[in-house]
């Protein structure tokens, strides 16, 4: 499927992740989208999670700080308001820099935890 050839050793996934590292971005949201396509699988789901998962800890990320949504853009599903498509998913929780905790259902709640950056103090 897509999501096996963005994964895939050349793939546009794997890149954008060691991408992003690579120019300091340090906290990511891994939106799984598309899940209408599956009937919105939680085995699907849970399998796109470990794996993306292992490999931006190959990269340098931490996953515990990730929040992973499934979504579907093309319906607007569990973007804004929590989808009703998906009983099992639960939300996603994630650790935060100052070591806290944070949690949510939605793509928009997700965007919303992401800290902001320390900006560098004029002198």
């Amino acid at each position: 499927g897509e999501f096996e050839a963005g994964i895939s050793k050349d793939g546009q996934t794997r890149e954008h992740a060691l991408l992003a590292y690579t120019l300091g971005v340090n906290q990511l949201i891994v939106a799984i989208n598309k899940m209408d396509t599956t009937k919105w699988s939680e085995d699907r789901f849970k399998e796109i999670v470990k794996e993306v998962s292992n490999f931006i800890k190959k990269v340098g990320f931490n996953p515990k700080t990730v929040a992973f949504v499934p979504i579907s853009g093309f319906n607007g599903d569990n973007m804004i308001e929590p989808s009703s498509n998906c009983p099992w998913y639960k939300g996603w929780d994630k650790e935060t820099k100052e070591g806290g905790k944070s949690s949510g259902k939605t793509l928009l709640e997700a965007i919303d935890s992401i800290d902001r950056p320390k900006r560098p103090s004029s002198k």
